[in-house]
């Protein structure tokens, strides 16, 4: 697992804008990656709407967030789509990013293999990780106090 004060590992992957997102080009900005399993599910969509509502707090502390998992980019539209989520979705349809984020299940339900587990990382303005969790168990969400705390520092 990948620990708080460590560079976090660099990455490209496509928004739901369809555009091309660099981590690397995001210095300067606080960052919060909100790796989840899978669209369209319930504790997904529980922890994404969250997020949505109080996306205001991120915004205010200057931090950026975007929600990971292996869904391909067209499904990540439609759901971003119905529900109206406020920031961008990216997609690891290749699973490079939950390798590189020790963030992915062997096997997860019915059989499915590296898909990615919830988890949360705050990534500094210098690109130094300041918080990591992630979950073994996918119906919990990840502890968004802890993570503002970690965007404060």
């Amino acid at each position: 697992m990948l620990k708080i004060n460590e560079t976090a590992p660099d990455f490209t992957l496509y928004s739901t804008a369809k555009q091309q997102i660099t981590l690397s080009s995001l210095r300067g900005k606080q960052i919060v990656l909100l790796f989840f399993p899978a669209a369209f599910t319930s504790t997904c969509t529980k922890e994404l709407c969250f997020v949505r509502d109080n996306i205001s707090t991120y915004n205010n502390l200057n931090a950026v967030v975007f929600g990971i998992s292996t869904d391909m980019v067209y499904s990540l539209v439609k759901f971003k789509e119905e529900q109206q989520l406020n920031f961008e979705l990216l997609s690891d349809y290749n699973r490079e990013v939950i390798q590189l984020y020790h963030t992915a299940y062997e096997t997860f339900n019915y059989g499915m293999k590296g898909v990615a587990k919830r988890s949360a990382f705050v990534i500094g303005i210098d690109g130094i990780i300041k918080y990591a969790e992630v979950l073994e168990n996918a119906s919990l969400v990840p502890d968004f106090e802890k993570i503002k705390e970690a965007i404060t520092r």
